[in-house]
């Protein structure tokens, strides 16, 4: 299958919408403590685009910080009016977007997770997949995964 540039997402009320113009980094999901609570479930699903690839296209996210399980200051942008959070961002290169946001989520899939030592018992790694205990150094690996799966993007 291959997917078509730009893809578009948004919030579950509407009011924030947005439009991707590359292909992301990688996708995996989270298992720290913060995506259980922000997921209401066992892990978060991010996908990581370069910062400048997501655009904001309708209305304004409200944004508010935290210090992340591996001590970094994080931004979250959220719908003010629905919740939904949309991504996160850090100081660096990347945002971490909330795939299941996309209006199009048959082309996501998780090469990997990460935080498995905080993963719940009934949850299993991916036959295939990159696995880190804790926070990785770099996405390296979940990013070889990515560019590696039967996927493309056009």
């Amino acid at each position: 299958m291959t997917v078509r540039l730009p893809q578009t997402g948004g919030c579950q009320c509407g009011a924030i919408r947005y439009a991707i113009d590359a292909e992301p980094v990688t996708v995996y999901a989270c298992h720290c403590r913060e995506c259980q609570r922000q997921s209401g479930s066992a892990f978060g699903l991010s996908a990581i685009f370069p910062a400048g690839a997501v655009r904001i296209t309708a209305g304004t996210p409200a944004q508010w910080q935290r210090t992340t399980d591996s001590g970094r200051i994080s931004t979250a942008s959220v719908c003010g009016t629905c919740g939904n959070r949309i991504m996160n961002s850090s100081a660096g290169p990347f945002v971490s977007l909330k795939p299941g946001t996309l209006d199009d989520t048959g082309w996501i899939m998780a090469v990997g997770h990460i935080w498995t030592d905080r993963a719940q018992d009934w949850t299993a790694p991916l036959r295939d997949g990159v696995d880190y205990a804790g926070q990785p150094e770099d996405f390296a690996a979940l990013a070889e995964a990515w560019a590696a799966r039967s996927v493309g993007v056009a």
